[in-house]
């Protein structure tokens, strides 16, 4: 099973914000998403990044634009979803399956690209996303507008996924394609029902842990961010609990791989490999 992860953008935010003690330097950070090509399920995709349908579509609220006014993300043209797609001879009517950790603006703002696609998301976290108001889901960093409009018909919850026990200090979690291949992880804290994806059947078990901290160092040398960053979590009492899971698996010997991280890993595509594919 191959797993490839793409940058969709880069953000720049000052250092201190995202890593505790941390410098007024500004940081470059990533805007991954990853593409799974499973031998049942076929070519997955694992959200979606940054995409224009955030920075410049047409059915943008004004909170949304604020949003993207605000945060100044810089779209990355070389790995966009579709042109990634592309050298894999695949488009975006070829995806069936798009798994969706959570839902922030540059998590699902390519969603409506996907036609064909259901969609693997917490059913808990769109029912409460369907039960607040657009104010109240702004303040939880969810923009409505940016699913498609038959999102709930196509969404495959977690809740009827079967529940499986998992390695390397992961305490559970719930096995995607039913053959124990991606297991998604409960990582709470950042935001509603955010899940990683555990993949503990390769030599060195990885778990993509999206947002539970933006920087590896702030996992790792246990840095957590304080205030302001908190202020947009979901949980922030949650945050470091995870943080210690994670630590944990990878005192196991795991692989962690955060969405923001600005150092490439062995999954990540280069732009220089995309030119010359």
């Amino acid at each position: 099973m191959k797993i490839v992860f793409a940058n969709s953008a880069w953000v720049s935010a000052a250092e201190r914000l995202i890593l505790h003690g941390g410098s007024w330097q500004s940081v470059r950070l990533r805007v991954r998403y990853g593409l799974i090509f499973h031998p049942v399920a076929g070519p997955v995709l694992v959200d979606t990044g940054y995409t224009p349908e955030a920075l410049s579509g047409e059915r943008r609220g004004r909170m949304l634009r604020l949003y993207g006014a605000l945060l100044k993300p810089e779209l990355n043209a070389a790995e966009q979803v579709s042109p990634v797609l592309r050298r894999f001879g695949l488009s975006p009517d070829d995806i069936s399956t798009v798994i969706v950790t959570h839902f922030h603006a540059d998590h699902i703002s390519g969603l409506s690209l996907f036609r064909n696609a259901r969609f693997i998301a917490s059913d808990a976290a769109w029912a409460h996303a369907k039960a607040r108001t657009p104010r109240q889901n702004v303040r939880h960093g969810v923009f409505t507008e940016l699913f498609p409009p038959d999102f709930e018909t196509r969404l495959d919850g977690l809740s009827s996924k079967p529940d499986v026990e998992a390695r390397n200090d992961i305490p559970g979690g719930v096995d995607l394609f039913g053959d124990g291949s991606v297991i998604a992880v409960d990582l709470p804290g950042h935001a509603d029902g955010q899940f990683g994806l555990l993949f503990a059947r390769i030599d060195r078990p990885f778990l993509y842990a999206v947002d539970v901290q933006w920087l590896l160092s702030a996992l790792t040398e246990k840095r957590t961010p304080g205030f302001p960053a908190t202020l947009i979590a979901e949980d922030a009492a949650a945050i470091e609990p995870t943080s210690a899971m994670l630590r944990r698996f990878l005192a196991a010997g795991g692989e962690v791989m955060l969405c923001h991280d600005p150092a490439l890993t062995t999954y990540d595509l280069a732009s220089s490999d995309l030119e010359a594919g």
